[in-house]
């Protein structure tokens, strides 16, 4: 009525405007009709075309991961940009980091924030998009990354040392984003889906952060191809571990995403490939405890004949522990994400076998040194929770007698972790054998906020851990 009032246009052109938008919705409905096959590739953007391997009925073929480790001459390129002083004046605090990056790269090892960078200046290198975004990104939450470093005397001007690689290499984009976790996970999750060629990563300040961008994860991330064919890369990295920072900075709510996996805890997928298994998960979850397995993960993102959401637990004390350092030979050519780091040695009579994720394992092998047990208590980690590396985990079991107690430690509670997800496979290979638990007891708060407490469940958890 106000067209017709105000504008000058007539009923007719109001008319013919309505039955040529009708013609167009009947003309597609009629095409539609004509359609006996419909293609998954139909809802895929251009920059997927070619992107699956299919056989000549065009069927999608499942093809070996290759390694993923970069030549070393790559990476000292990029570990030599990220630990020399930039072009500007930065401040003195950072080239005191910088001179110890450099001893790192001197010695042929790399802390977490090193393997890292190595895992995105050799993609970069290599042509592929990286993305990062977040609310700390730039620096890192814990002022350990530092990829985007601010001259002291010009305001503004700023340095990316790993946009400055090469004048070959790819963009590398990343930016701190706002507190709104719901909007920016939701923006990134859609750059992923439409471009397979680009690493993109939000980082959560601390994991539970998330948590407001918790129907991005249950609508989307954790179902997206199962509703819409829509694979993605999408990765996340949501730090976790229990310091004593209390119920709002210590998890990142593993349990959560573990309950929305979608493998059968029944089965033991015997002959089934990881790459198999891989294909057919709806996401990778990871809890893990080297640079150089995080330097294969995110790589490993690119080099998949697929692509599946990446859900990483990331440390925050382990980013400085003096034992979390890889050799840039454990990340040399040939060399590829390991998804269990089996105990080292031959310890086939050791009493006690336990299984374990992420940084509780640095805890475990301190005490178990203090306790002088380590001839006695063998310490397996699995770094892939999902999908569950069943072969790898059969072929550690194999190495024990029958006698070996075999228990999951973790220092989550007991009704959050890996535990009552881990349960089930593990015990799928253990036959009449009882897996056993060994960590903090039930709670509803994700940890406590009283230190005394936190260190009071910490010794019980360590006095269980070395019981024989």
């Amino acid at each position: 009525k106000q067209l017709l009032d105000e504008s000058g246009v007539t009923q007719q052109d109001i008319d013919n405007e309505l039955a040529s938008f009708d013609k167009i919705l009947n003309d597609a409905y009629n095409a539609s009709l004509a359609i006996t096959k419909m293609k998954l590739t139909d809802w895929l953007d251009s920059p997927w075309d070619n992107f699956f391997e299919c056989d000549s009925n065009k069927v999608p073929l499942i093809l070996p991961t290759p390694p993923t480790g970069a030549p070393e001459d790559v990476m000292q390129k990029v570990a030599e940009k990220f630990s020399e002083e930039p072009p500007i004046q930065i401040h003195s605090g950072l080239k005191r980091v910088l001179k110890l990056r450099r001893k790192m790269v001197d010695a042929g090892e790399a802390d977490w924030a090193l393997g890292e960078a190595l895992a995105f200046g050799s993609l970069l290198l290599e042509g592929y998009h990286v993305r990062v975004s977040g609310q700390d990104v730039e620096r890192g939450t814990f002022s350990h990354r530092h990829h985007v470093l601010h001259d002291q005397e010009t305001d503004g001007k700023i340095y990316n040392p790993l946009q400055n690689l090469s004048p070959e290499q790819q963009k590398y984009s990343v930016s701190n984003s706002s507190l709104s976790e719901f909007g920016v996970l939701g923006f990134e999750l859609g750059f992923s889906q439409h471009n397979p060629n680009s690493l993109v990563i939000w980082e959560a300040q601390f994991g539970d952060f998330f948590n407001t961008a918790q129907p991005i994860v249950d609508q989307f991330i954790s179902s997206g191809q199962d509703k819409w064919y829509r694979q993605s890369g999408i990765t996340m990295l949501l730090p976790h571990g229990f310091e004593g920072m209390g119920p709002e900075h210590s998890s990142a709510r593993m349990e959560r995403f573990l309950q929305m996996c979608d493998d059968n805890e029944d089965s033991t997928y015997e002959g089934v490939s990881m790459d198999t298994q891989l294909w057919d998960c709806n996401w990778q979850i990871m809890n893990l405890t080297t640079p150089a397995n995080m330097f294969h993960a995110l790589r490993r993102q690119m080099y998949m004949k697929m692509r599946k959401p990446l859900i990483v637990f990331t440390p925050k004390s382990l980013l400085r522990h003096p034992r979390a350092r890889s050799k840039f030979s454990e990340m040399a050519t040939g060399t590829s994400f390991k998804p269990i780091i089996p105990e080292e040695g031959d310890l086939s009579n050791a009493k006690k076998l336990v299984l374990c994720a992420g940084k509780v394992y640095y805890d475990l092998i301190d005490e178990r040194e203090k306790a002088g047990l380590d001839d006695q208590i063998a310490i397996t980690r699995v770094e892939q929770l999902h999908p569950f590396p069943h072969q790898l985990l059969k072929e550690e079991l194999a190495r024990y007698g029958p006698n070996t107690e075999v228990c999951w430690a973790q220092e989550e509670h007991k009704n959050a972790g890996a535990w009552t997800f881990v349960k089930p496979r593990i015990q799928n290979h253990l036959g009449d054998r009882k897996i056993s638990y060994v960590g903090r007891s039930p709670a509803a708060s994700a940890a406590t906020g009283n230190k005394k407490l936190h260190k009071s469940e910490y010794a019980s958890m360590i006095k269980d851990f070395l019981k024989l």
